[in-house]
């Protein structure tokens, strides 16, 4: 049996969902961000005790389809951009498209409805945060996080920057309070 949990966006979000499982006597199969396969067939008599514990944790079990597909959609983003070192081989579009196998316009619409805001700016916001995360650790050039995360140029990574979070990067990099938000705030 599947089930669709929101707000795993990391490893350890992963071990936590994980050894919570075990500890309701479940059986995990695979353990993926938003996605956990247990052998259980069904476990109606353990769902509000599930419920509870994944609540109190930050995370929520997803009944709904359309939720299901939301949750997806931000699991795949989240792992292009902080995982994958956003190596997108066509345009994000088709690259969702194929692999939540629906049309990007249903996908888009949809997105946009329930979060309030469009799959772009999501995968923007994405990429702002992983721009901060690596001029915080300070090992590469911006030109290297430029070509890292695919950006055209050096100017318009600074110009979405910018955009986003109202300094540029070289600003941003000087302050002493860096406040970068948790990936399940975004």
């Amino acid at each position: 049996m599947k089930l669709y949990i929101k707000n795993m966006v990391c490893s350890r979000c992963k071990m936590v969902v994980k050894s919570e499982l075990e500890k309701l006597g479940l059986h995990p199969i695979t353990v993926e961000l938003g996605e956990v396969e247990i052998q259980e067939a069904e476990i109606d008599s353990l769902k509000e005790g599930l419920v509870e514990v994944l609540n109190s944790l930050g995370f929520e079990l997803i009944d709904d389809k359309k939720s299901k597909i939301i949750e997806k959609t931000k699991t795949l983003i989240i792992e292009l951009v902080h995982y994958k070192n956003n190596d997108l081989s066509t345009n994000l579009s088709h690259y969702l498209s194929t692999n939540l196998q629906h049309d990007y316009n249903s996908l888009s619409n949809l997105f946009t409805e329930v979060e309030g805001t469009t799959i772009e700016k999501y995968f923007i916001s994405q990429k702002i945060e992983k721009v901060k995360e690596l001029l915080i650790y300070d090992e590469l050039s911006l030109s290297e996080i430029a070509f890292q995360l695919q950006y055209s140029s050096v100017a318009h990574l600074s110009n979405q920057f910018k955009k986003v979070t109202g300094f540029s990067p070289t600003y941003y990099k000087q302050l002493k309070d860096k406040k970068r938000k948790q990936l399940e705030d975004l």
